[in-house]
Order: C-alpha cells, then sequence, then structure tokens
C-alpha cells in the first residue's frame, strides 16, 4: 500500500473509530493493517540457469515460527507439512515451480517444493522444513548441490496461485512465470554422464 494511502486508512480509522473504544484485542490487527502493507519485498535476484545440478542457498523453517503459526503445519497448498521419506519445501514457484522434486547431495534427502513465503519471492533461495526449532537453527544458512529429480509444472503452480494474486509477492511470482515460461516450460535439463542417481521409483509420480 502506498504511503498516502496509508496515511488516509490511518487517519480514517482515527476519526471514525477512537482508539480507546476499539477493543484491546483489535489493536494488534489494527497495527498488522497499517504496517504490514508497508513491508518491502525482498531485493530482486537474477534467477539461477535451469539445470539438472545446481549450488543453491538454503535455510529452514518449522511451523511453530511466529511467521508461520497462523498457517499451522500446513503447505501453500493446504496440505500437511512433510518431513520424512520425502520432505516439503518452499520456493520461489517462478525458480522451482510446485512439484519440483530434489535431492541434497551431501545429506541424501529429498524433497519436493509445495510450499512458498514472501521473503523467497524472487530470490534464489529454497527454504527447508523441519519438524523443529532445534533442527531448524542446526540447519541455519547453507549452499548446498541440489540434484533435481523432477521440475514441476510452472502453469500448473501459476494456476494455484491465482486465488490469492492480491499479494504482492504472489504477483511477481505469476510475472515471472509469464515472463520465463511465455513459450512453454524449456525442455528437461540433460544429466551429466554418472552424475545423478535416478529417482527411487517408490518416489515417481
Amino acid at each position: 500500500m502506498p504511503p498516502h494511502e496509508t496515511f488516509l486508512l490511518a487517519n480514517f480509522l482515527r476519526k471514525t473509530i477512537p482508539v480507546k473504544r476499539l477493543p484491546l484485542l483489535l489493536l494488534p490487527f489494527t497495527a498488522l493493517l497499517l504496517t504490514g502493507c508497508l513491508h518491502p519485498l525482498p531485493p530482486y535476484e537474477a534467477p539461477m540457469r535451469r539445470a539438472a545440478v545446481q549450488k543453491v542457498r538454503t535455510t529452514a523453517y518449522t511451523q511453530s515460527e511466529g511467521d508461520h503459526l497462523r498457517y499451522g503445519a500446513r503447505t501453500a497448498l493446504g496440505t500437511p507439512l512433510r518431513y520424512g521419506a520425502v520432505n516439503s519445501a518452499a520456493a520461489d514457484w517462478a525458480r522451482w515451480p510446485c512439484g519440483t522434486m530434489f535431492r541434497i547431495r551431501a545429506t541424501g534427502e529429498i524433497y519436493e517444493v509445495d510450499d512458498y513465503g514472501f521473503a523467497l519471492s524472487g530470490v534464489n533461495t529454497i527454504d527447508l522444513y523441519k519438524p523443529s526449532k532445534r533442527e531448524m537453527r542446526e540447519w541455519g544458512v547453507r549452499r548446498v548441490t541440489i540434484e533435481i529429480l523432477k521440475w514441476g509444472d510452472p502453469w500448473k503452480s501459476y494456476r494455484k496461485m491465482v486465488r490469492v494474486r492480491t499479494y504482492r509477492h504472489i504477483k511477481r511470482m505469476m510475472n515471472e512465470i509469464k515472463s520465463f515460461f511465455s513459450k512453454g516450460p524449456p525442455p528437461e535439463p540433460v544429466f551429466p554422464a554418472g552424475g545423478i542417481c535416478p529417482v527411487p521409483p517408490t518416489y515417481q509420480h
């Protein structure tokens, strides 16, 4: 929301609903309304080359973080966050579309992108789901080599975001999908000889 619009909204609320008459429980939501709109999008990073093997900055998140409490243990798709044979990951869906599966070469863990976040739009970072704050902190920030097992469909990702397209980070991802894939998804990258293990049959879908 532009600053002048925020000022007008604040002035309107002050004149029409005196703060002293607002229930105390509404004050945090009013603050969120007035300040959350001004939260800037993360600085834009040029997209990485789409390749079978990528060196990527990774962070970690968990459902008990303050900014994730409102969503609980659910992904952007409304499905349960996963940790086990296949783990949930959040990313910019224009760079790693929903459904993209990858293996972290150093640990052998397999992740599937089924989530996104405000701080991930327009950046080359993948956020890995961890089931506890301890494991989240232990992971920290790491640059890792990932092997793409399957690319997700950018246009399916686009359609999944249509219902929330008014949010700025969603608009950024949707606009990039239109820009990156205007002529359809590029061909699947060719794995370097001997460099990639095939995806286990259990995880193929």
